[in-house]
């Protein structure tokens, strides 16, 4: 059974840093694409960010490219979201999440339905 765990959220200023952590059981990281998606209040959850499987292929959305940075530790099993000048418009839950799709079309990575496990989710809550 695959089980994935959040941490690393919390309160931080506007212009500061966080890193997120997903936890992944069950199954080797390197099996999936592990994406981050974000919810704020009242908003659709929305892609974030997506690793494949392979090397360090990586897909950002618009609004954190050039400030977020996801990586993937397959001997700890884990994938990270370093999250640098963090804006109030990042606060939201964040849930990381894994996807059984190896192909080529990055788009599909980018919705959720493609995703076939997740994790609870953690609070980021940027404070302007």
């Amino acid at each position: 059974q695959v089980q994935l765990v959040e941490s690393g959220g919390g309160l931080v200023q506007a212009g500061g840093s966080l890193r997120l952590s997903c936890a992944l059981s069950g199954r080797t990281v390197s099996s999936y694409a592990m994406g981050w998606f974000r919810q704020a209040p009242g908003k659709e959850r929305e892609f974030v960010v997506v690793i494949k499987q392979s090397g360090d292929n990586t897909y950002y959305a618009d609004s954190v490219k050039g400030r977020f940075t996801i990586s993937r530790d397959n001997a700890k099993n884990t994938v990270y979201l370093q999250m640098t000048s963090l804006k109030s418009e990042d606060t939201a839950v964040y849930y990381c999440a894994a996807a059984r799709y190896s192909g080529p079309n990055y788009d599909y990575l980018t919705r959720r339905a493609f995703y076939n496990y997740w994790g609870q989710g953690t609070q980021v809550t940027v404070s302007s």
